[in-house]
């Protein structure tokens, strides 16, 4: 017996796809962005969303569901840890005291995800302040070569960081969501 999910897709046009270009929020009219900043703000704007798409339509248990394993990775998780990471980035902007780890102890983003609609409304919220506190912080350092206080990182550089590690997990989410109910694309 094969318990593996069958591949599918919401694209009609291009089933190799999550959805058809035209349904696609990420696909922005208009001319692309100006500048160097506009343009890494809006590819981090488009994993962010990205992410969020992987996960739309699952039940809780699913979002917590580790379906390729050993690894301790959900999609759950994945969110968890990139509110973690969001808050972890503030930290490299000053000299303060570094912000407390949101979910406790190291990897306990992944390893303490529960299946349950309140954890998951939880982490969608912790995710979405962050970012924005994040941003918040970032939004008046706009010279992209300018060195933030602490070990001297670049504007640019932390901002690429970022733009790296969602696409990543957004990798990881690929995968991940195609374990849980055959879903695949772009």
């Amino acid at each position: 017996m094969n318990d593996q999910p069958v591949r599918w897709t919401q694209a009609t046009v291009y089933p190799d796809m999550w959805v058809d270009p035209d349904n696609d929020p990420r696909n922005g009219d208009g001319p692309a962005p100006d500048g160097e900043l506009a343009t890494l703000m809006g590819y981090l704007a488009d994993y962010r969303a990205t992410l969020l798409m992987k996960c739309e339509g699952l039940e809780p248990e699913q979002l917590a569901r580790r379906s390729v394993p050993p690894s301790t990775m959900s999609l759950l998780g994945l969110v968890r840890h990139l509110a973690e990471v969001e808050r972890d980035w503030r930290n490299w902007l000053d000299d303060a005291e570094p912000l407390p780890k949101l979910y406790g102890r190291r990897d306990a983003d992944f390893d303490e995800v529960v299946g349950e609609r309140s954890a998951v409304d939880a982490a969608y919220a912790d995710l979405a302040r962050e970012q924005a506190a994040t941003d918040a912080a970032l939004a008046g350092h706009t010279d992209l070569g300018a060195r933030l206080e602490k070990d001297g990182i670049a504007v640019r550089e932390l901002l690429v960081h970022r733009i790296e590690e969602y696409a990543r997990h957004c990798g990881h989410a690929d995968l991940l969501r195609e374990c849980v109910d055959g879903r695949v694309g772009q």
